[in-house]
């Protein structure tokens, strides 16, 4: 063989041909990544700058004195909006950890329908602190168990000491929460008049759930916008349903009492044979008779629904003229075209059944009066420049209906989103009975007291939940800051107050004390009336955690390349 330095070469010659055999063939079997693959500080850090970006578009949308947003769609069209879930919704966020927290406005706007900016401010926060803890040598596993932590404790002390009954408070908190949620929208000018408006209409929804349980539904408050007049001009219409359509006919009466309404889901025209169906006619005066059947079979069928006593019709598909000339004959109402959303929440108001068609098991066709629902009124109104038809009084079911006014459709939109969140608000409050006081006052307090929470641990969860207590002041911080005043000074006054609520059991008073933002000063939230539900607050903290959770846990991302295309 000769020396031993050749004996090295050859070794290194065959390992080197080995590991080339390796790659080839790990390369046959698919196990390169096609595409670009990052881990580590880097992905942690363009998911902390992707959702920082994010949230910074929203912070200056925060609290009473907060701004809209001005946003333009690829066709143009304008919105024009300060609600948190709108403003992602419509931004076509690409990157994927940006994508959970708008994933996190949408829940926490279809659950508690309020503080969706706030919600995606505090994961932010979570995640960039977090993110500079894992900068420091602590390992994600631990952050993770410090936030949750963190987070009961946080549920548990609101429930404990910051929550007030609402049995326990003089003035009408349901207005207050209203009015609280209003103040940070573009209609909050008005707050008075909608508070009050909006307090109605969830009241008169009332339902009981299976286990007695007093339920609240929304979605059985109808909002319906109308070009013209103010804000000001909005108005409820208790106990009734309305949709922005007309009658079928102008000689049809406006108004009808004591209504026997008939919902259809087939349409009132000329009968036609269904497609492949020839009649082969050798005698022209067979003809006209044809014709005439043709027209007597939905004649019958009209006097049938007419006959059960029916005196309004709502159908979802039309209504031909000869149809409307039986129906105008009979004094009926009939209004065509109307959605199948509306039809349904029509069918729970009232009592009636939406009919797919009139025929029985037997081949025959029938209309039953047990079908029909019952309402006092079923009028035409013509409001600004549209005709609306008005169900009131129903008997079924409670249902309420708000018609907003306003000079323009973007005033008209925010103000329906506006009036959701508010809705939402107070519905929540009545359901749990339980609400907090606003102005930051929660956030401050949970902050001082976790910072007492983390020094009773001797491990690194200690830092974890020091750093929670910094990010809830993000709140508090960006409410001054939206109103041009002193953060820092603000900031410093009221932890003053909350420390000695905390230390001191003869100033446990202070604990209620949150931003006074039009006068620059600190107060007592729960006297001002500055409410919100405490459900609307522990969601957006359980939320707002396990979306920085979700994100923090990633420590690898793969995009994977598309398929090349074959070439033609």
């Amino acid at each position: 063989f000769g020396s031993s330095a050749s004996v090295l070469n050859w070794k290194s010659h065959l390992r080197g041909r080995r590991d080339s055999f390796a790659a080839m063939s790990g390369a046959e079997v698919g196990l390169s990544i096609q595409g670009n693959h990052e881990s580590g500080a880097d992905v942690r850090a363009s998911n902390v700058t992707a959702v920082s970006a994010l949230a910074n578009i929203l912070k200056s949308s925060l609290g009473p004195q907060g701004l809209d947003k001005m946003l333009v769609d690829d066709i143009g069209d304008i919105t024009i909006t300060n609600d948190g879930a709108q403003i992602l919704k419509m931004l076509e966020v690409q990157h994927p950890a940006a994508k959970v927290l708008v994933e996190l406005a949408n829940l926490q706007d279809t659950e508690v329908g309020d503080g969706t900016t706030s919600v995606v401010i505090i994961a932010a926060e979570l995640l960039k602190r977090g993110n500079e803890l894992v900068k420091n040598q602590i390992h994600p596993t631990t952050v993770i168990a410090g936030y949750r932590l963190a987070m009961r404790e946080c549920i548990k002390y609101i429930q404990e000491n910051l929550s007030v009954k609402v049995d326990a408070l003089e003035q009408d908190h349901l207005l207050n929460v209203a009015r609280t949620t209003l103040s940070s929208k573009f209609i909050g000018s008005e707050s008075e008049t909608f508070a009050k408006v909006i307090v109605d209409a969830i009241k008169s929804v009332k339902v009981s759930g299976p286990e007695g349980k007093a339920k609240f539904p929304v979605g059985q408050v109808n909002v319906i916008k109308s070009h013209g007049q103010s804000c000001a001009e909005s108005r409820l219409i208790p106990n009734g349903y309305a949709i922005q359509t007309m009658r079928g006919s102008q000689e049809m009466p406006t108004s009808v009492s004591n209504a026997k309404i008939a919902l259809l889901d087939f349409d009132l025209k000329k009968y036609r044979m269904s497609m492949g169906v020839n009649i082969v006619i050798d005698d022209p005066s067979e003809l006209e008779k044809v014709r005439q059947k043709e027209m007597d079979i939905t004649r019958d069928k009209i006097k049938k629904i007419i006959d059960a006593g029916t005196n309004v019709i709502f159908t979802t598909k039309g209504i031909d003229d000869m149809a409307m000339k039986y129906l105008v004959e009979a004094g009926v109402l009939g209004i065509r075209r109307v959605d199948k959303k509306d039809i349904r929440r029509i069918a729970k108001c009232t009592g009636a059944q939406v009919m797919l068609t009139l025929a029985t098991m037997e081949g025959d066709e029938v209309f039953e009066a047990s079908a029909l629902g019952n309402a006092e009124q079923v009028c035409e109104e013509r409001v600004g420049d549209n005709d609306f038809i008005f169900i009131k009084g129903c008997y079924s079911s409670k249902a309420s209906t708000i018609l907003l006014r306003g000079a323009n459709e973007f005033m008209l939109e925010e103000a329906e989103r506006s009036v959701h969140d508010a809705l939402c608000a107070v519905s929540r409050t009545l359901e749990s009975n339980s609400v907090v006081p606003g102005g930051g006052a929660v956030e401050t307090a949970l902050s001082l007291h976790l910072e007492d929470y983390a020094r009773t641990f001797d491990s690194y969860e200690q830092w974890a939940i020091a750093e929670f207590a910094e990010a809830l002041l993000t709140i508090p911080k960006t409410l001054a800051m939206n109103a041009a005043l002193d953060g820092i000074d603000l900031l410093a006054t009221l932890r003053v107050r909350h420390h000695a609520a905390q230390k001191d059991e003869k100033k446990s008073e202070y604990k209620w004390f949150g931003l006074d933002l039009s006068n620059g000063t600190v107060r007592n939230s729960v006297t001002a009336g500055v409410l919100e539900p405490m459900v609307s607050k522990l969601k957006s903290l359980k939320f707002a955690t396990e979306a920085a959770i979700t994100i923090l846990r990633i420590d690898d991302l793969v995009r994977v390349a598309p398929d090349p295309e074959p070439q033609q």
